[in-house]
């Protein structure tokens, strides 16, 4: 058995190699042999136009075109000549359903491109181009046409009445559409839909849903959206309907104030009804019987012109509208006398009033102390400081000495303490804190050690004077005040005797 595999298996090994490289030069051959050039895939709609080309390619010039023909299979259906050329004999349009509608672009074997006008949607399939060549035979290319159908959308909504089943309550629909179009819906109320699709015999489609819910009369008026999504459109289609609940109506009275005095005039009950449709008819009767003679009906309006004990009954509105009946009825009690609503007792108003002060008042306060601020803390002083003392005038405090004080003598004077000379000077009087301050210009007295023996000097000599019957002019010896510096005072210091 070794002996024979090894004697096939050479064999084997030959034979695959040769039929991988026969596949491989027919392959190679077929692509070489592809010489139309066709569109792969075109899209088109109704009642357009589209124009199918095609074009022979021959790089060397060898092959000789004796006819080219279109031909068509559609989807569903067996294949069928449209289009035939031929240099000699001209061109041939065989098919009747293509008639008048299909055209050579080109007079040309090399370029016999065709336009179809006025397309339908059973146009759609399959368009081959074929050649008839020499030496090689038949050479060809197909185009796959593919029609578009925009579809018609609308949306409506179905009348229902209120239940306790789910019924339908708006449609919405995408006729005649290729492709099938999708459908959504958006709506806040509970409810479901459900779709369908129709196939038309030209190949569009159909698309319808329903929405669906249990219906109650506070869904009246709701509002429920219908998205239709198709590939022709550019955006999606949307459309919104309102929907329409039928019920009974319901019904109220109104305008009894519970004050039906007698002798009031003109006192009026409106019956207020609400349903779908709107109610046809309002009926007023009382439960006594027939209505007063007082009382007249308009509508659902009811006016008691004058009232008296005949209108102390029940009075009864009926609603009716096609799905029915309802009805209300109210009591009104005659009274003797009116009845008067009390207004705010005084007592609040009062409290009102002096609230209201309060709160003027605490405003105005916040306003005086705010501006007060505004004055203490911007304006001028109020406070002018004192003139300086001038020598010689009779707030001059000190005197003038007669000889220059000794060191042991210079000790601090008490506030308001007087020391006289020996030589019966004038005394002189030690001046506070707080007045040399003020003859200052607020500023405390200030002498340094520097300047003390200088003053004591200066003294001395106008001490001299005065015995030598000079008289000291202030003019020429008192300085002004404006060329005291600061820290100094232009009252002489204090000083022993």
């Amino acid at each position: 058995m070794a002996r024979d595999y090894a004697a096939r298996c050479p064999v084997s090994l030959v034979r695959n190699t040769w039929l991988v490289a026969t596949a491989i030069l027919l392959a190679s051959q077929g692509f070489g042999a592809q010489k139309v050039r066709v569109e792969e895939e075109l899209e088109a709609y109704p009642t357009e136009s589209v124009d199918l080309r095609c074009e022979f390619i021959d790089g060397g010039g060898r092959t000789k075109l004796t006819q080219v023909s279109w031909i068509w299979e559609p989807i569903d259906g067996q294949r069928d000549n449209i289009a035939v050329y031929h240099p000699l004999y001209g061109q041939s349009f065989p098919n009747l359903s293509f008639k008048d509608r299909v055209v050579f672009l080109h007079n040309s074997l090399e370029n016999p491109s065709i336009r179809i006008s006025n397309l339908k949607m059973s146009d759609a399939g399959r368009y081959t181009c074929e050649y008839a060549t020499y030496p090689s035979g038949n050479e060809q290319g197909t185009t796959t046409l593919v029609m578009l159908a925009k579809p018609k959308n609308s949306a409506k909504v179905v009348t229902a009445q209120a239940g306790t089943k789910s019924v339908v309550v708006a449609q919405c629909e995408a006729a005649d559409g290729k492709p099938a179009a999708t459908i959504k819906w958006l709506a806040s109320v509970g409810g479901n839909h459900s779709t369908s699709t129709t196939d038309g015999p030209d190949g569009t489609v159909t698309v319808r849903s329903e929405y669906r819910l249990v219906p109650t009369p506070a869904d009246n008026g709701r509002e429920v959206t219908c998205m239709v999504d198709q590939r022709t459109q550019e955006r999606p289609w949307v459309h919104s309907v309102k929907l329409s609940v039928e019920y009974p109506p319901s019904v109220s009275i109104e305008g009894y104030d519970n004050n039906w005095y007698v002798g009031r005039s003109d006192a009026v009950l409106l019956c207020m009804a609400n349903g779908n449709p709107e109610p046809t008819t309002v009926t007023w009767t009382a439960a006594s019987g027939a209505l007063p003679d007082t009382v007249v009906v308009s509508g659902n309006k009811l006016t008691v012109r004058k009232v008296d004990d005949a209108v102390n009954t029940t009075f009864i509105c009926e609603v009716k509208n096609k799905h029915g009946a309802s009805s209300h009825q109210i009591t009104t009690i005659v009274i003797e006398k009116r009845q008067v609503t009390p207004g705010p007792s005084s007592g609040a108003v009062i409290g009102g009033i002096l609230g209201a002060l309060a709160f003027i008042g605490i405003i105005g306060g916040i306003i005086y102390f705010i501006r007060k601020r505004l004055e203490d803390g911007e304006g001028p002083p109020k406070h002018k400081p004192p003139p300086p003392v001038k020598a010689g005038s009779s707030t001059e405090m000190l005197t003038k000495p007669s000889k220059p004080p000794t060191t042991t003598e210079m000790a601090p004077l008490s506030p308001g303490e007087v020391y006289y000379e020996p030589t019966g000077g004038e005394p002189v009087t030690n001046l506070d804190d707080e007045t040399s301050g003020a003859l200052n210009g607020g500023a405390p007295p200030v002498l340094d050690d520097s300047a003390k023996y200088d003053k004591i000097n200066e003294l001395k000599d106008r001490a001299a004077d005065s015995h030598h019957g000079n008289d000291l002019d202030p003019s020429n010896h008192e300085p002004s005040a404006g060329n005291i510096s600061r820290g100094e005072s232009f009252v002489s210091p204090a000083m022993y005797v």
